[in-house]
């Protein structure tokens, strides 16, 4: 029954609008709304289900993913929005912030989850790749902005220098690489753990020739940057009038920060977990994402030193990536 109704909590359709938190029984809301990517930032919000990790603060708790960054931004947007707490992209949260809409993040969970997967053994660096076509997802997101700051920090012209072909997600790239259509893709996790794995195992094996973990574009923004090999990629916002309730955002930050650690301590059982509801993903490929994926909590409030540096870096490529100014105090939960 717990294995039916997270799958059913998966579902995309919105069919109720929740335009405030009206509680029930034992003042406890009648529904809390959790939204996030098929990628490692969201791992937690099903462990969360699963334990009932939230059960003193909503009747239900239901996980609502979004696929692109496209039906990201019309969640948020959306003024009878249901959903209460998201995990996207750093800059996507500051962009929004800017833009007026009623959020706060709350936690940087994801320090970077980017790995270029090749056909090709013995690439090293962005630069090895030159002229050759590259698939990417999320153009103009992350992993593209990533890809893009650190070709250009190396001197390369990514218009010039690589054949990007776009795709709509990380899992789109996955299937390319799997089926032999094509032979480089930027990919983030669990994407690029699941391709290692298929590209192993019968029968996928027969169609899909040994693929290569080339470049930790992690670790490239260590080197070229001389900063440390980790990126404030991801995390999650507390949105609209669940930021009138500090009692139920504390509670969540607490559950969070629980779930995530268990996932980290428990790559394998992680991996069962969000396999389960994820269709395109296996238990082994998921665990071995985990143990790759950099993720730690930090509250953004700790974080905002790294996320300060991120973002003026971003806003030197393009300001419009975060809304076209640094993102005051008022973004970061708990700041001042």
């Amino acid at each position: 029954m717990r294995r039916q109704f997270l799958k059913a909590s998966a579902a995309l359709a919105v069919t109720a609008c929740l335009p405030g938190l009206s509680y029930g029984k034992a003042g406890k809301l009648p529904r809390l709304i959790l939204s996030g990517p098929h990628a490692a930032v969201s791992n937690p919000f099903y462990r969360m289900v699963e334990t009932g990790a939230l059960r003193d603060v909503a009747e239900v708790v239901e996980i609502r993913p979004w696929k692109d960054p496209d039906q990201l931004r019309a969640l948020v947007l959306d003024p009878k929005s249901p959903a209460h707490f998201v995990a996207m992209p750093t800059n996507v949260a500051a962009n929004l912030y800017n833009r007026g809409v009623r959020l706060k993040l709350a936690n940087v969970a994801t320090w970077g989850v980017l790995f270029m997967v090749s056909r090709q053994a013995g690439l090293r660096t962005l630069a090895d790749f030159r002229g050759k076509e590259i698939v990417l997802p999320f153009r103009g997101d992350m992993p593209d902005i990533v890809f893009q700051m650190l070709a250009r920090r190396q001197g390369l012209d990514p218009a010039r220098d690589f054949r990007l072909r776009y795709v709509g997600s990380p899992l789109d790239a996955m299937q390319l690489l799997v089926t032999r259509r094509a032979d480089h893709a930027l990919l983030a996790e669990p994407a690029a753990s699941v391709a290692l794995r298929k590209t192993k195992s019968f029968p996928v094996s027969i169609i899909a020739p040994e693929l290569y973990r080339s470049v930790d574009l992690q670790a490239e923004w260590g080197r070229v940057l001389k900063r440390p090999p980790r990126i404030p990629q991801a995390g999650i916002v507390a949105m609209g009038a669940a930021l009138d309730q500090p009692g139920l955002v504390q509670q969540v930050q607490q559950a969070y920060a629980g779930a995530l650690q268990w996932c980290e301590q428990n790559p394998e059982a992680c991996g069962k977990l969000v396999a389960g509801q994820v269709g395109m993903l296996t238990p082994e490929g998921v665990a071995d994402s985990v143990r790759v994926d950099n993720a730690t909590f930090v509250t953004a409030a700790d974080a905002r030193t790294e996320l300060d540096f991120f973002f003026r870096l971003l806003a030197g490529q393009q300001p419009g990536l975060i809304g076209g100014k640094l993102p005051d105090a008022g973004f970061y939960l708990g700041s001042s």
